[in-house]
């Protein structure tokens, strides 16, 4: 890849970015979707109205000057997506560590028979994988176990 041809993809990420990151501005501005649709698509005239502009330095400046645009019109309370970071689902599912079933009762464990004999199997291979990795555990180091 040409550093010129290079250079255009980046130019293209960053104004594609920019105007996906104007989109959901104006997401969380305007509530009603009728008046969202007809701001989205003012803006998109924006967009194309220096669709082909050709010099590089002008190209630049828009850029920059969108960019600036959209940190000072930026929403005081963007909406997220709930399981995205910073959302309100975000990590809400916590997933219980493997080592959580070792403290299972047996008699809980006697309900499932075959996934618990296949576990203690592949535990036993991930022990003697470890083994051969990083050689076999001291007298001393086996005291730190959960």
């Amino acid at each position: 890849m040409s550093a010129s041809t290079a250079a255009a993809l980046a130019h293209t990420r960053r104004v594609c970015s920019l105007y996906k990151k104007s989109l959901r501005n104006l997401e969380s501005w305007y509530d009603r979707r009728h008046i969202f649709r007809y701001q989205a698509t003012l803006m998109r005239a924006r967009f194309d109205q220096h669709r082909n502009e050709k010099d590089p330095a002008k190209v630049a400046q828009l850029v920059a000057d969108g960019e600036k645009e959209l940190f000072e019109k930026q929403h005081y309370q963007p909406k997220k997506f709930p399981m995205s970071p910073g959302g309100v689902a975000f990590e809400r599912e916590v997933i219980p560590p493997d080592w959580v079933l070792d403290y299972w009762h047996p008699l809980e464990k006697a309900q499932f028979p075959d996934y618990f004999a296949r576990r203690e199997k592949r535990k036993e291979e991930y022990v003697v994988w470890w083994e051969k990795q990083y050689g076999k555990q001291s007298a001393n180091d086996s005291s730190s176990h959960h």
